[in-house]
């Protein structure tokens, strides 16, 4: 599995995600895609699936040590006391004593941002989280974040497609050493009907959302995150290391994006974005 590296951390380019997937094909997949190969695995707290997710890194026989595994503190578990607490939690579920990378899950004001930032330095100076990150932060939040965190800041978690523009975020997260995990890669299924992806695909013998998934692993400090409840489509996802985009490729999937192409902003979560 080819990585990125990033303030210190060393992440799988590429890695299982289970938003929105049930308890059942959460137990299904995850061991399905640790014996395919994948090696990073991301969940959260709302997720609803941490126990699962736990149950299937068990099952799959593929050793703790060599699963990058990701979860997200919910925004309510802000507070000191609730953060520590829902950290154990989490760990407890995972059936895990750390997790490698512990991310905020989105923005909040309604607790101090060197109040969360202090309590994910807390958790990671315990041993319970190898690497910290942000989830959803503009590049004014990222920056706060960085200023007031001890210990780096490895990653900002994102919705990238080829619709959104998130180049002035990604710029930001290069400049302060942090890599990008890319969320919603498939556009919630817009990529599939795309004229311009479905002729580069063609071109290459490859599915659309290969090549959306190579088109972001081959940009500088990116992670890819792919979600699937098919175990076919589970093996052709994780096969996109052996072929490259072109130049004119990249920069055509690139010039899709387009002004109101964000997908992902839940009133009363999402931030004034960039």
């Amino acid at each position: 599995m080819h990585t990125v590296t990033a303030n210190g951390a060393s992440l799988p380019a590429l890695g299982f995600g289970t938003f929105r997937v049930s308890a059942a094909d959460t137990l299904r997949m995850v061991p399905h895609a640790l014996k395919l190969g994948f090696r990073h695995i991301d969940t959260a707290q709302i997720y609803g699936n941490e126990a699962e997710v736990g149950e299937g890194i068990a099952a799959s026989g593929i050793p703790r040590a060599e699963v990058f595994l990701t979860t997200k503190v919910w925004v309510a578990n802000y507070p000191r006391a609730a953060f520590l607490a829902s950290v154990d939690e989490s760990l407890k579920k995972l059936r895990t004593d750390h997790v490698d990378l512990l991310l905020l899950h989105w923005p909040s004001t309604a607790v101090p941002l060197a109040e969360q930032i202090g309590a994910l330095n807390e958790v990671r100076a315990a041993g319970k989280v190898r690497h910290i990150g942000v989830s959803n932060f503009t590049t004014a939040l990222m920056a706060e974040a960085v200023r007031l965190s001890a210990a780096p800041l490895v990653t900002n978690q994102i919705e990238v497609h080829p619709f959104i523009d998130q180049s002035k975020v990604m710029a930001a997260a290069r400049a302060a050493g942090l890599c990008v995990t890319a969320y919603y890669a498939m556009a919630d299924g817009r990529v599939f009907t795309d004229g311009t992806l479905a002729a580069i695909a063609a071109g290459h013998g490859r599915s659309v959302a290969q090549v959306v998934l190579r088109w972001l692993v081959q940009q500088p400090g990116v992670v890819a995150l792919s979600k699937t409840v098919s175990e076919a489509r589970a093996a052709e996802n994780l096969a996109i290391f052996d072929f490259a985009l072109s130049d004119g490729e990249m920069a055509a999937i690139s010039a899709l994006a387009v002004p109101d192409g964000r997908l992902v902003s839940p009133q009363g979560l999402a931030p004034e974005w960039d």
